[in-house]
Protein backbone atom coordinates (compact mmCIF):
# COMPACT_ATOMS: atom_id res chain seq x y z
CA UNK A 1 0.00 0.00 0.00
CA UNK A 2 1.16 3.30 -1.09
CA UNK A 3 2.09 5.48 2.32
CA UNK A 4 3.18 9.07 2.39
CA UNK A 5 6.10 9.16 5.23
CA UNK A 6 8.96 8.96 3.21
CA UNK A 7 9.67 10.16 -0.20
CA UNK A 8 12.94 10.26 -1.72
CA UNK A 9 13.65 11.71 -5.22
CA UNK A 10 16.91 11.39 -7.32
CA UNK A 11 16.74 14.20 -10.17
CA UNK A 12 18.99 15.58 -12.60
CA UNK A 13 21.96 17.16 -10.99
CA UNK A 14 22.12 15.10 -7.83
CA UNK A 15 19.94 13.78 -5.24
CA UNK A 16 16.59 15.94 -3.92
CA UNK A 17 15.19 14.08 -0.57
CA UNK A 18 11.76 14.61 -0.22
CA UNK A 19 11.07 13.38 3.12
CA UNK A 20 7.54 13.46 4.13
CA UNK A 21 7.19 13.87 8.25
CA UNK A 22 3.68 13.39 10.15
CA UNK A 23 3.32 16.58 10.68
CA UNK A 24 4.47 17.70 6.69
CA UNK A 25 1.64 17.66 4.40
CA UNK A 26 1.20 16.44 0.71
CA UNK A 27 0.99 20.21 -0.05
CA UNK A 28 4.48 20.68 0.72
CA UNK A 29 6.13 17.38 -0.89
CA UNK A 30 4.20 18.43 -3.86
CA UNK A 31 5.87 22.39 -4.16
CA UNK A 32 9.30 20.79 -3.54
CA UNK A 33 9.35 18.32 -5.95
CA UNK A 34 7.63 20.79 -8.83
CA UNK A 35 10.33 23.20 -7.99
CA UNK A 36 13.20 20.19 -7.99
CA UNK A 37 15.80 20.02 -11.22
CA UNK A 38 14.41 17.08 -12.47
CA UNK A 39 10.64 18.02 -13.03
CA UNK A 40 12.42 21.37 -14.59
CA UNK A 41 14.23 19.24 -16.90
CA UNK A 42 11.29 17.23 -17.90
CA UNK A 43 8.93 19.59 -18.84
CA UNK A 44 11.89 21.33 -20.74
CA UNK A 45 11.84 17.85 -22.43
CA UNK A 46 8.39 17.75 -22.72
CA UNK A 47 7.57 21.17 -24.41
CA UNK A 48 10.56 19.99 -27.26
CA UNK A 49 9.54 16.90 -27.30
CA UNK A 50 5.31 18.18 -27.68
CA UNK A 51 5.94 17.62 -31.74
CA UNK A 52 6.96 14.01 -30.96
CA UNK A 53 4.22 13.04 -28.99
CA UNK A 54 1.48 14.52 -31.49
CA UNK A 55 3.43 12.04 -34.32
CA UNK A 56 3.31 8.98 -32.35
CA UNK A 57 -0.57 10.09 -31.49
CA UNK A 58 -1.18 10.09 -35.06
CA UNK A 59 0.92 7.24 -35.98
CA UNK A 60 -1.22 4.76 -33.59
CA UNK A 61 -4.32 6.28 -34.11
CA UNK A 62 -3.71 5.20 -38.00
CA UNK A 63 -3.53 1.74 -36.70
CA UNK A 64 -7.08 0.03 -36.33
CA UNK A 65 -7.83 -1.08 -32.72
CA UNK A 66 -11.40 -1.69 -32.80
CA UNK A 67 -12.90 -3.96 -29.85
CA UNK A 68 -11.12 -7.33 -29.59
CA UNK A 69 -8.95 -6.54 -32.38
CA UNK A 70 -6.08 -4.64 -30.72
CA UNK A 71 -3.53 -6.72 -31.50
CA UNK A 72 -2.02 -4.72 -34.66
CA UNK A 73 -1.41 -1.35 -32.27
CA UNK A 74 -0.67 -3.63 -29.21
CA UNK A 75 2.70 -4.90 -31.08
CA UNK A 76 3.49 -1.45 -32.62
CA UNK A 77 3.25 -0.05 -29.29
CA UNK A 78 5.05 -3.25 -27.87
CA UNK A 79 7.81 -2.50 -30.40
CA UNK A 80 8.17 1.35 -29.38
CA UNK A 81 8.33 0.39 -25.12
CA UNK A 82 10.88 -1.66 -26.39
CA UNK A 83 12.52 1.23 -28.71
CA UNK A 84 12.34 3.04 -25.30
CA UNK A 85 14.82 0.98 -23.75
CA UNK A 86 11.89 -0.59 -20.81
CA UNK A 87 12.83 -3.75 -19.67
CA UNK A 88 10.93 -6.63 -19.30
CA UNK A 89 8.58 -5.32 -22.47
CA UNK A 90 5.94 -8.23 -23.31
CA UNK A 91 2.50 -9.57 -24.62
CA UNK A 92 0.72 -11.18 -22.10
CA UNK A 93 -2.16 -13.95 -23.13
CA UNK A 94 -5.22 -11.36 -22.73
CA UNK A 95 -3.13 -9.07 -25.57
CA UNK A 96 -2.41 -6.08 -23.15
CA UNK A 97 1.52 -4.91 -23.86
CA UNK A 98 3.52 -3.49 -21.11
CA UNK A 99 7.20 -2.47 -20.23
CA UNK A 100 9.12 -1.96 -17.12
CA UNK A 101 10.80 1.05 -15.86
CA UNK A 102 13.14 -0.08 -13.46
CA UNK A 103 13.60 1.69 -9.86
CA UNK A 104 16.59 1.46 -7.60
CA UNK A 105 15.02 -0.66 -4.95
CA UNK A 106 12.64 -0.46 -2.16
CA UNK A 107 10.04 1.47 -3.56
CA UNK A 108 6.10 0.88 -4.54
CA UNK A 109 5.25 -1.26 -7.82
CA UNK A 110 3.48 1.81 -9.61
CA UNK A 111 1.68 0.55 -12.92
CA UNK A 112 0.35 3.37 -15.44
CA UNK A 113 -1.96 2.57 -18.01
CA UNK A 114 -3.69 2.92 -20.99
CA UNK A 115 -6.21 1.45 -23.31
CA UNK A 116 -5.30 0.49 -26.86
CA UNK A 117 -9.08 -0.51 -27.77
CA UNK A 118 -11.44 2.12 -29.24
CA UNK A 119 -15.08 1.91 -29.48
CA UNK A 120 -14.70 1.79 -33.37
CA UNK A 121 -15.85 -1.34 -35.79
CA UNK A 122 -13.76 -2.92 -38.05
CA UNK A 123 -12.99 -0.99 -41.63
CA UNK A 124 -13.74 2.51 -39.63
CA UNK A 125 -11.31 4.88 -41.85
CA UNK A 126 -8.79 6.26 -39.38
CA UNK A 127 -7.13 8.45 -41.05
CA UNK A 128 -5.90 11.39 -39.20
CA UNK A 129 -7.47 15.05 -40.85
CA UNK A 130 -5.50 18.03 -39.35
CA UNK A 131 -6.64 21.67 -39.90
CA UNK A 132 -5.31 23.77 -37.95
CA UNK A 133 -4.76 23.33 -34.11
CA UNK A 134 -7.33 20.29 -34.96
CA UNK A 135 -6.54 16.94 -35.18
CA UNK A 136 -9.26 14.36 -36.03
CA UNK A 137 -10.05 11.01 -36.77
CA UNK A 138 -11.89 8.78 -34.74
CA UNK A 139 -10.19 7.00 -31.16
CA UNK A 140 -7.46 9.75 -31.82
CA UNK A 141 -8.38 11.17 -28.15
CA UNK A 142 -10.03 7.91 -26.36
CA UNK A 143 -7.73 6.69 -25.71
CA UNK A 144 -5.15 6.46 -28.57
CA UNK A 145 -3.87 10.50 -27.30
CA UNK A 146 -2.58 8.76 -23.78
CA UNK A 147 -0.77 6.27 -25.37
CA UNK A 148 1.38 8.86 -26.81
CA UNK A 149 2.00 10.65 -23.74
CA UNK A 150 2.70 7.54 -21.90
CA UNK A 151 5.99 7.06 -24.35
CA UNK A 152 6.75 10.80 -23.62
CA UNK A 153 6.89 10.78 -20.59
CA UNK A 154 9.16 8.09 -20.43
CA UNK A 155 11.57 10.16 -22.80
CA UNK A 156 11.23 12.70 -20.35
CA UNK A 157 11.96 10.84 -17.32
CA UNK A 158 15.13 9.74 -19.14
CA UNK A 159 16.22 13.02 -20.62
CA UNK A 160 16.07 14.51 -17.09
CA UNK A 161 17.72 11.66 -15.59
CA UNK A 162 14.92 10.65 -13.13
CA UNK A 163 15.13 7.67 -10.72
CA UNK A 164 13.19 6.27 -8.53
CA UNK A 165 13.37 3.89 -5.88
CA UNK A 166 9.95 2.05 -7.00
CA UNK A 167 9.71 0.23 -10.56
CA UNK A 168 7.02 1.83 -13.00
CA UNK A 169 4.95 -0.59 -15.12
CA UNK A 170 3.78 1.27 -18.56
CA UNK A 171 1.07 -0.79 -19.77
CA UNK A 172 -1.60 -0.75 -22.87
CA UNK A 173 -4.19 -2.29 -22.27
CA UNK A 174 -6.94 -4.38 -24.08
CA UNK A 175 -10.87 -4.15 -23.78
CA UNK A 176 -11.84 -1.48 -21.69
CA UNK A 177 -14.39 -0.02 -24.56
CA UNK A 178 -18.19 -1.32 -24.06
CA UNK A 179 -18.20 -5.58 -24.43
CA UNK A 180 -14.40 -5.59 -24.00
CA UNK A 181 -15.66 -5.13 -20.27
CA UNK A 182 -11.88 -4.53 -18.81
CA UNK A 183 -10.77 -7.81 -19.77
CA UNK A 184 -7.26 -6.12 -20.11
CA UNK A 185 -6.87 -5.01 -16.57
CA UNK A 186 -9.21 -7.56 -15.40
CA UNK A 187 -5.95 -10.12 -16.50
CA UNK A 188 -3.34 -7.81 -15.54
CA UNK A 189 -5.24 -7.51 -11.78
CA UNK A 190 -5.80 -11.20 -11.16
CA UNK A 191 -4.32 -13.55 -13.64
CA UNK A 192 -1.05 -12.04 -15.43
CA UNK A 193 2.30 -12.11 -13.86
CA UNK A 194 1.89 -8.85 -11.90
CA UNK A 195 -1.38 -10.22 -10.53
CA UNK A 196 -1.22 -9.48 -6.87
CA UNK A 197 2.43 -7.43 -6.99
CA UNK A 198 1.12 -3.35 -8.29
CA UNK A 199 0.59 -1.46 -5.29
CA UNK A 200 -0.87 1.73 -6.83
CA UNK A 201 -2.73 1.97 -10.45
CA UNK A 202 -2.96 5.35 -12.47
CA UNK A 203 -5.33 4.96 -15.79
CA UNK A 204 -4.53 7.83 -17.72
CA UNK A 205 -7.69 9.03 -20.30
CA UNK A 206 -7.54 12.65 -22.29
CA UNK A 207 -7.78 15.68 -20.47
CA UNK A 208 -6.18 18.39 -19.06
CA UNK A 209 -5.80 18.77 -15.00
CA UNK A 210 -9.29 16.50 -14.78
CA UNK A 211 -11.29 15.63 -11.41
CA UNK A 212 -9.83 12.80 -9.57
CA UNK A 213 -11.89 9.47 -9.75
CA UNK A 214 -13.09 8.45 -6.12
CA UNK A 215 -16.01 6.54 -7.38
CA UNK A 216 -15.87 3.87 -9.91
CA UNK A 217 -19.52 3.41 -11.72
CA UNK A 218 -20.48 0.29 -12.30
CA UNK A 219 -22.37 -1.53 -14.75
CA UNK A 220 -24.29 -4.45 -15.65
CA UNK A 221 -25.05 -5.40 -19.58
CA UNK A 222 -27.51 -7.34 -20.54
CA UNK A 223 -28.26 -9.33 -24.15
CA UNK A 224 -31.42 -10.52 -24.17
CA UNK A 225 -32.90 -12.64 -26.57
CA UNK A 226 -36.32 -13.16 -27.35
CA UNK A 227 -37.52 -16.56 -29.76
CA UNK A 228 -40.47 -18.10 -30.75
CA UNK A 229 -41.96 -19.85 -33.26
CA UNK A 230 -41.98 -17.46 -36.09
CA UNK A 231 -44.33 -17.75 -39.46
CA UNK A 232 -45.56 -15.83 -41.88
CA UNK A 233 -47.21 -11.95 -41.62
CA UNK A 234 -50.53 -13.24 -42.86
CA UNK A 235 -50.64 -16.71 -43.11
CA UNK A 236 -49.64 -17.14 -39.30
CA UNK A 237 -50.97 -13.85 -37.70
CA UNK A 238 -52.41 -14.43 -34.43
CA UNK A 239 -49.33 -16.33 -33.33
CA UNK A 240 -47.32 -15.04 -30.41
CA UNK A 241 -44.49 -12.69 -31.74
CA UNK A 242 -40.85 -12.16 -30.49
CA UNK A 243 -40.89 -8.41 -31.51
CA UNK A 244 -44.03 -8.15 -29.10
CA UNK A 245 -42.36 -9.48 -26.52
CA UNK A 246 -39.18 -7.14 -26.77
CA UNK A 247 -41.19 -4.00 -27.44
CA UNK A 248 -43.11 -4.46 -24.37
CA UNK A 249 -40.10 -5.47 -22.52
CA UNK A 250 -38.86 -2.38 -23.63
CA UNK A 251 -42.11 -0.62 -22.33
CA UNK A 252 -41.52 -1.59 -19.01
CA UNK A 253 -38.05 -0.99 -18.79
CA UNK A 254 -38.52 2.29 -20.07
CA UNK A 255 -40.75 3.38 -17.56
CA UNK A 256 -38.20 2.28 -14.26
CA UNK A 257 -37.69 5.42 -12.33
CA UNK A 258 -34.42 6.20 -11.45
CA UNK A 259 -33.26 6.91 -8.15
CA UNK A 260 -32.15 9.99 -7.80
CA UNK A 261 -28.19 10.89 -7.14
CA UNK A 262 -25.96 7.83 -7.54
CA UNK A 263 -25.53 8.49 -11.09
CA UNK A 264 -27.85 5.47 -11.79
CA UNK A 265 -28.98 5.09 -15.68
CA UNK A 266 -30.38 2.52 -17.53
CA UNK A 267 -30.37 2.68 -21.51
CA UNK A 268 -31.19 -0.22 -24.39
CA UNK A 269 -28.78 0.77 -26.70
CA UNK A 270 -29.26 -1.92 -30.06
CA UNK A 271 -32.55 -4.18 -31.08
CA UNK A 272 -32.28 -6.13 -33.90
CA UNK A 273 -33.60 -9.58 -35.16
CA UNK A 274 -36.37 -10.17 -38.03
CA UNK A 275 -35.82 -11.45 -41.53
CA UNK A 276 -38.34 -9.40 -43.66
CA UNK A 277 -41.05 -7.49 -43.15
CA UNK A 278 -43.73 -9.87 -43.91
CA UNK A 279 -42.20 -12.39 -41.71
CA UNK A 280 -43.44 -13.04 -38.10
CA UNK A 281 -39.73 -13.29 -36.57
CA UNK A 282 -38.40 -15.95 -35.20
CA UNK A 283 -35.80 -14.19 -33.05
CA UNK A 284 -35.14 -10.67 -32.04
CA UNK A 285 -32.73 -9.04 -29.26
CA UNK A 286 -32.00 -6.07 -27.37
CA UNK A 287 -28.46 -4.99 -25.29
CA UNK A 288 -29.22 -3.49 -22.11
CA UNK A 289 -26.56 -0.92 -20.25
CA UNK A 290 -26.96 -0.61 -16.71
CA UNK A 291 -25.20 2.17 -14.44
CA UNK A 292 -24.79 3.36 -10.99
CA UNK A 293 -21.70 4.69 -8.73
CA UNK A 294 -24.26 2.80 -6.02
CA UNK A 295 -23.72 -0.88 -5.49
CA UNK A 296 -27.75 -0.88 -3.70
CA UNK A 297 -29.09 1.41 -6.93
CA UNK A 298 -27.38 -0.74 -9.37
CA UNK A 299 -29.00 -4.33 -8.05
CA UNK A 300 -32.19 -2.91 -7.71
CA UNK A 301 -31.67 -1.41 -11.37
CA UNK A 302 -31.10 -4.97 -12.37
CA UNK A 303 -33.52 -6.77 -10.32
CA UNK A 304 -36.53 -4.81 -11.58
CA UNK A 305 -35.16 -5.39 -15.71
CA UNK A 306 -34.99 -8.93 -15.01
CA UNK A 307 -38.67 -9.28 -13.51
CA UNK A 308 -39.76 -6.72 -16.51
CA UNK A 309 -38.39 -9.11 -19.18
CA UNK A 310 -40.08 -12.01 -17.75
CA UNK A 311 -43.04 -10.44 -16.94
CA UNK A 312 -43.15 -9.48 -20.78
CA UNK A 313 -42.88 -13.19 -22.18
CA UNK A 314 -45.72 -14.36 -20.16
CA UNK A 315 -48.16 -11.55 -21.16
CA UNK A 316 -46.83 -12.40 -24.46
CA UNK A 317 -47.44 -15.89 -24.48
CA UNK A 318 -50.75 -15.20 -22.68
CA UNK A 319 -52.10 -12.93 -25.16
CA UNK A 320 -51.34 -14.91 -28.53
CA UNK A 321 -51.82 -18.30 -29.79
CA UNK A 322 -48.93 -20.63 -28.30
CA UNK A 323 -50.21 -23.28 -30.59
CA UNK A 324 -46.89 -23.21 -32.77
CA UNK A 325 -45.04 -22.85 -29.31
CA UNK A 326 -44.20 -20.24 -27.06
CA UNK A 327 -41.98 -17.37 -26.68
CA UNK A 328 -38.73 -18.36 -24.60
CA UNK A 329 -36.06 -15.67 -23.41
CA UNK A 330 -32.29 -15.93 -23.25
CA UNK A 331 -30.82 -13.86 -21.00
CA UNK A 332 -26.58 -13.41 -21.32
CA UNK A 333 -24.51 -11.07 -18.85
CA UNK A 334 -22.20 -9.14 -21.75
CA UNK A 335 -20.50 -6.66 -19.13
CA UNK A 336 -20.06 -6.41 -15.42
CA UNK A 337 -18.28 -3.90 -14.58
CA UNK A 338 -17.49 -3.42 -10.58
CA UNK A 339 -18.57 -0.47 -8.05
CA UNK A 340 -15.98 1.11 -6.21
CA UNK A 341 -15.34 4.07 -4.21
CA UNK A 342 -11.69 5.04 -2.40
CA UNK A 343 -11.55 7.41 0.48
CA UNK A 344 -10.73 11.46 -0.51
CA UNK A 345 -8.07 11.41 2.07
CA UNK A 346 -6.31 8.30 0.74
CA UNK A 347 -2.90 8.45 -0.04
CA UNK A 348 -2.99 8.41 -3.47
CA UNK A 349 -5.81 10.68 -3.82
CA UNK A 350 -4.01 13.22 -1.61
CA UNK A 351 -0.85 12.63 -3.50
CA UNK A 352 -2.78 13.42 -6.95
CA UNK A 353 -4.59 16.72 -5.63
CA UNK A 354 -1.68 17.90 -4.46
CA UNK A 355 -0.04 17.82 -7.77
CA UNK A 356 -3.18 19.32 -9.07
CA UNK A 357 -2.85 21.82 -6.50
CA UNK A 358 0.72 22.94 -6.86
CA UNK A 359 0.04 23.27 -10.71
CA UNK A 360 -2.84 25.71 -10.19
CA UNK A 361 -5.80 23.25 -11.03
CA UNK A 362 -8.78 23.13 -8.82
CA UNK A 363 -9.25 19.63 -7.36
CA UNK A 364 -12.55 17.93 -7.49
CA UNK A 365 -13.85 14.70 -7.35
CA UNK A 366 -15.71 12.00 -9.67
CA UNK A 367 -17.40 8.66 -9.77
CA UNK A 368 -16.54 7.86 -13.77
CA UNK A 369 -16.06 4.56 -15.62
CA UNK A 370 -12.42 3.12 -16.41
CA UNK A 371 -9.67 1.06 -16.07
CA UNK A 372 -9.60 2.06 -12.21
CA UNK A 373 -12.97 0.15 -12.12
CA UNK A 374 -10.85 -2.84 -11.59
CA UNK A 375 -8.17 -2.68 -9.35
CA UNK A 376 -10.20 0.03 -7.02
CA UNK A 377 -12.90 -2.85 -6.75
CA UNK A 378 -9.69 -4.93 -5.52
CA UNK A 379 -8.49 -2.33 -2.63
CA UNK A 380 -5.45 -1.40 -4.98
CA UNK A 381 -4.76 2.61 -4.45
CA UNK A 382 -6.19 3.81 -7.99
CA UNK A 383 -7.27 6.76 -9.50
CA UNK A 384 -7.68 8.02 -12.84
CA UNK A 385 -4.91 11.53 -14.30
CA UNK A 386 -5.53 13.54 -17.64
CA UNK A 387 -3.06 13.22 -20.06
CA UNK A 388 -3.54 16.56 -21.58
CA UNK A 389 -5.38 17.27 -25.41
CA UNK A 390 -8.98 18.35 -24.93
CA UNK A 391 -11.12 16.16 -26.94
CA UNK A 392 -14.69 17.05 -28.81
CA UNK A 393 -16.81 14.45 -30.19
CA UNK A 394 -15.56 11.43 -27.99
CA UNK A 395 -16.86 8.71 -29.50
CA UNK A 396 -18.32 10.01 -32.78
CA UNK A 397 -15.98 9.65 -36.05
CA UNK A 398 -15.68 13.28 -35.89
CA UNK A 399 -13.40 12.76 -32.62
CA UNK A 400 -10.87 15.35 -32.66
CA UNK A 401 -7.67 16.80 -30.16
CA UNK A 402 -7.62 20.68 -29.99
CA UNK A 403 -3.49 20.80 -29.48
CA UNK A 404 -3.06 23.51 -26.57
CA UNK A 405 0.95 22.56 -25.96
CA UNK A 406 0.76 25.14 -22.88
CA UNK A 407 -2.14 23.47 -21.13
CA UNK A 408 -1.51 19.94 -22.77
CA UNK A 409 2.07 20.21 -20.93
CA UNK A 410 0.71 21.27 -18.07
CA UNK A 411 -1.34 18.32 -17.41
CA UNK A 412 1.37 16.17 -18.35
CA UNK A 413 4.10 17.48 -15.86
CA UNK A 414 1.10 17.28 -12.99
CA UNK A 415 1.09 13.58 -14.25
CA UNK A 416 4.45 12.57 -14.53
CA UNK A 417 4.79 14.35 -10.66
CA UNK A 418 2.18 12.38 -9.33
CA UNK A 419 3.44 9.27 -11.01
CA UNK A 420 6.82 10.04 -9.22
CA UNK A 421 5.96 10.89 -5.74
CA UNK A 422 3.93 7.37 -5.75
CA UNK A 423 7.00 5.54 -7.26
CA UNK A 424 9.39 6.92 -4.79
CA UNK A 425 6.81 6.45 -1.49
CA UNK A 426 7.60 4.02 0.86
CA UNK A 427 6.07 0.43 0.35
Amino acid sequence: MITGKSITLMCLLGVIALPIHAADSYEAAAKRLFASPGIAAAKAHLTSDYPRIVDDIVTLTEIPAPPFKEQARAEAFMALLKSHGLSDVRMDAEGNVMGLRKGTGGGPLVAVGAHLDTVFPEGTDVKVRRTSTRLSAPGIGDDTSSLGVMLGLIRALDAAAITTKGDILFVGDVGEEGLGDLRGVRYLFTKGDYAGKIDAFIALEPGGLRPLMTGALGSKRYRATFSGPGGHSMLDFGIVNPAYAMGDAITRFAATKAPPGHGTVFNVGIVEGGTSVNSIPSQVSMSVDMRSEDVTSLKDLETGFLAKVKDAVTAENARRSTAKGAITLKLDVIGDRPVAKIDPQAPIIRTAAAAIAVNGGKVAYEASSTDANLPMSLGIPTTTLGSGFSVKGMHSPEEDLDLQPEADIKAMVTTLGTILLLADSKK
